[in-house]
């Protein structure tokens, strides 16, 4: 009794801590699930002495108030490359959350225009249904068209629910410009798949594991926030990079020096 209700409660906090997000599904949940279970059974052999309260299980997450190194290279960027403030985006084309954040990015570009820059980086979490759009996008911005084709993967696939292979392969006809025909063969090769691998293996070094996530020039920032949650932080690091280009750091180069060089590189070992 008394494990299954310790079980729960570390489940229910789980799913309170993901609100806003979408999390990693499949066989990734089950390992989690089963190494909660696992600590559960360690703190029900050791006993809890003296009235303490056992420790509930937390799932590993980057520290909002330190800085890492998301790397951005051959990732979809829309905004100026002088941009003092990145915001990584972590996201698939399944979550519902990451289709709620583009309001809020959209302010982000208004509000800021060349200060601020997004990197869109695929983080699939639901397999059978976002990782052929996610390649999608990497046959897309091989040719300079992530952004068309982002569009249309939200408007004709998210929104009409239609994840058919024969759905995303028609959008390479419908960006003017767009060579289909290797829109249609990038869009599953070996490249766009390893493409996608690389920058999911990436993000989970660093601890992302739900969508969508963020990275504040490598500030962590977890689910669909609302525009004051993302304005804070960039804020501050908006301050920070013009102080720093001003003592001499050049625009085109403070992300690769603050960021990149200065992050850190994975996300710290839990304590025991």
């Amino acid at each position: 009794m008394k494990k299954s209700l310790l079980l729960a409660t570390a489940l229910s906090v789980a799913s309170v801590a993901l609100l806003g997000a979408c999390q990693q599904d499949n066989k990734a949940v089950l390992d989690k699930l089963a190494a909660i279970d696992k600590r559960l059974e360690n703190i029900e052999k050791k006993g809890i002495g003296g009235g303490g309260q056992p420790q509930r299980p937390q799932r590993p997450a980057p520290d909002p108030t330190k800085t890492y190194a998301v790397a951005v290279d051959d990732a979809p960027v829309i905004g100026s490359p002088n941009a003092l403030v990145t915001i990584v985006k972590a996201y698939e084309y399944a979550c519902p959350f990451c289709e709620k954040a583009r309001p809020t990015l959209q302010q982000i570009h208004e509000t800021y225009g060349d200060k601020v820059r997004v990197v869109y980086a695929p983080f699939v979490v639901h397999p059978q249904t976002a990782t052929l759009p996610a390649q999608a996008t990497c046959a897309g911005h091989r040719q300079g068209k992530f952004k068309e084709i982002d569009e249309l993967l939200w408007e004709k696939v998210f929104k009409a629910r239609k994840f058919e292979e024969e759905t995303i392969l028609a959008l390479g006809k419908d960006v003017p410009g767009m060579d289909a025909g290797k829109y249609a063969t990038d869009l599953k090769s070996k490249d766009c798949e390893a493409w996608v691998q690389k920058h999911m293996q990436s993000l989970s070094m660093l601890g992302v594991g739900a969508t969508p996530a963020f990275f504040i020039n490598g500030r962590f920032l977890s689910g669909a926030q609302p525009f004051p949650a993302f304005k804070t932080v960039i804020d501050e690091e908006l301050k920070k990079a013009e102080e720093r280009v001003a003592q001499g750091t050049s625009a085109d180069s403070y992300y690769r020096t603050w960021v990149v060089e200065k992050g850190l590189k994975k996300l710290d070992a839990p304590k025991p």
